[in-house]
């Protein structure tokens, strides 16, 4: 099976499946000298495991990150980053009577037909449980970019589940709201009927879909180039990877399709410190391709799950029967939720990706400064401590 990397020089390399023994994710190119704190990892997979809230899965999943390689006294060596979590509350039972009936809508039976066969408990590999790994890394992207000379800042929040929306809310609320609430929506009066509407389909046995705004500050100009290496292709890949995403679109989206030219078109200005500037931003942070140095910001939409328990027909290709089915099990009401910290990782490795590429962090060490050796984070000798 290929797919399993992502990323030009901050690599991604993922594996497990969503009953195995455990998931886990190499990490490769990412700089030395950076300072990981662990427990900023976890906090990430803290904000994206089961069980969390009454309208995400019960499935009682610790997700406890092991750094297995890649760190030496707690700095990164620029060797890979191995990484391990343990799955602990698998339950495959529930998942028997799909074996050779395919779930609706779910890789069933696409996987099997493409492979001849398939880990089926909880889904295996098709399983959104595989976005822990994501998670993971993006901690670690975010964490270099943090410590780097640039001050980037990405942020999403959820803004509407079935036909509740929130309200305009800026960056800076974002930032302070959205973790105030199980939904993760920073309009509180918003997150409130979202919670309710959640609460609804749960308990009629169905689902729900729902959307996320992000946005990324900081984040310099002249990141990407054009046609297939451009910012938006890589973003819109790297978006589109997420389990149950149906649309992405940056800056005004599809209200492109409506907006003449002249509407649409930017000014340029000169700023405070003399330097070229857009008047406006509908273009999302991304000109030609490319990164202007400007907020960039859009939107994903999600399709309800699809493991829910109302009775669906399938068919079993070993019997030749067509049967009606019930899903059991643990599963969401409602996907964006878990997802928030999901999209921040995945925002948060294409950026470093392309600062990696574009030089502006040096892809061997932190600070920059290739062929010194008596560094702060390089470890002493213990002969000498004695």
């Amino acid at each position: 099976m290929n797919g399993n990397r992502f990323g030009r020089l901050f690599q991604v390399t993922t594996y497990g499946e969503s009953h195995g023994p455990g998931m886990g994710c190499t990490v490769s190119g990412c700089p030395a000298g950076v300072e990981l704190d662990e427990e900023l990892i976890q906090r990430d997979l803290d904000r994206r495991k089961p069980g969390q809230s009454m309208i995400t899965t019960s499935r009682g999943e610790p997700d406890e990150v092991s750094i297995m390689s890649g760190l030496q006294d707690g700095y990164t060596t620029g060797t890979p980053i191995g990484m391990t979590i343990q799955n602990k509350d698998a339950r495959s039972g529930k998942y028997e009577p799909f074996v050779t009936a395919p779930r609706p809508s779910h890789g069933d039976f696409t996987y099997s037909a493409k492979f001849g066969t398939r880990n089926w408990g909880g889904g295996g590999r098709s399983s959104a449980r595989e976005t822990v790994n994501w998670v993971a890394a993006g901690a670690i992207a975010k964490q270099v970019l943090e410590q780097s000379e640039f001050d980037v800042q990405v942020k999403a929040h959820v803004n509407q589940i079935g036909d509740v929306e929130a309200g305009p809310v800026s960056f800076e609320e974002i930032l302070k709201h959205s973790e105030e609430n199980e939904v993760r929506c920073a309009d509180p009066a918003a997150a409130e009927e979202m919670r309710d509407l959640a609460d609804q389909y749960q308990k009629e046995g169905d689902s729900i879909g729902g959307g996320i705004y992000f946005e990324c500050r900081g984040v310099p100009r002249g990141l990407g180039a054009p046609r297939f290496d451009s910012f938006p292709s890589r973003l819109a890949q790297a978006m589109y990877s997420v389990p149950a995403v149906n649309d992405f679109e940056y800056g005004i989206g599809r209200e492109a399709r409506t907006t003449a030219g002249s509407e649409y078109n930017e000014n340029w200005e000169f700023d405070d410190d003399g330097e070229p500037v857009p008047v406006g931003n509908d273009h999302g942070g991304i000109q030609g391709g490319i990164t202007t140095g400007q907020p960039i910001y859009g939107e994903l939409t999600w399709h309800p799950p699809v493991s829910i328990p109302k009775t669906q027909q399938t068919v079993d290709w070993e019997t030749g029967e067509e049967k009606d089915i019930t899903v059991t099990g643990r599963h969401d009401p409602v996907l964006p939720p878990r997802a928030v910290p999901v999209v921040e990782a995945m925002v948060n490795l294409t950026i470093l990706d392309f600062m990696l590429l574009g030089g502006r962090i040096n892809p061997d060490r932190l600070d920059g400064h290739p062929g010194e050796y008596d560094t702060h984070y390089h470890p002493s000798s213990p002969r000498n401590e004695d």
